[in-house]
């Protein structure tokens, strides 16, 4: 069983960063699409960052310009990189890992982001 592990969380004030990671118990990391997405309270687990196997990269227009998604294969992880934060990307962040061309994915149990006015 594949597990993903998030790490990075924490609270900061608005305009602050952080950085997030994602370690992979398994290499099949080289082989997948790696995603963030987040859930704020009271509201629906919605996407942030896309990355696939090529280097493509798509992100929500929300965080457009202030996050950067990455990874590290030879470490196995992915990584969230969060600028400029605002108090509404509060909400617990989770990676996700699918492999290219495959039927599985694996969800990580996410981390806490909070952002205090």
């Amino acid at each position: 069983q594949v597990q993903l592990v998030e790490s990075g969380g924490g609270s900061v004030r608005a305009g602050g960063s952080l950085k997030l990671s994602c370690l992979s118990s398994d290499t099949i990391i080289n082989l997948s699409v790696l995603e963030w997405y987040r859930q704020a309270p009271g509201k629906q687990r919605e996407m942030v960052a896309y990355l696939d196997t090529q280097g493509l990269t798509e992100y929500a227009s929300f965080v457009e310009g202030r996050f950067s998604i990455s990874r590290d294969n030879a470490r196995r992880m992915s990584y969230l990189q969060m600028n400029n934060l605002r108090p509404e990307d509060t909400g617990v962040y989770y990676c996700k890992m699918s492999p290219a061309g495959g039927n599985r994915t694996w969800w990580g149990q996410g981390t806490q982001v909070t952002v205090l006015p």
